[in-house]
């Protein structure tokens, strides 16, 4: 087994409201930035042992779509990496 570290990125769909971001958004431009969109997002870091990081990126997957993200109003990315046990 190795040790990975599998990063899950959920953030809401675009069309769905995000009122942080909206808030966030006029307080930056209030400080004199220019966005042309901004959303807000939930990042999870899983430690797991796994067979390689492909087995690693199917587990971090499936707990995405069975809980951290709700896939109706929220899309995610799922990155894989080997870390040092």
């Amino acid at each position: 087994m190795t040790a990975f570290t599998a990063t899950v990125e959920v953030r809401l769909k675009r069309g769905v409201l995000d009122p942080e971001a909206e808030t966030t958004a006029r307080a930056l431009e209030r400080l004199g930035f220019e966005l042309d969109e901004l959303r807000s997002a939930d990042r999870f870091g899983v430690d797991m042992e796994a067979d390689s990081a492909d087995a690693a990126r199917e587990r971090a997957t499936e707990m995405a779509e069975r809980l951290l993200a709700n896939p109706t109003i929220h899309d995610y990315d799922v990155s894989v990496e080997e870390r040092e046990k």
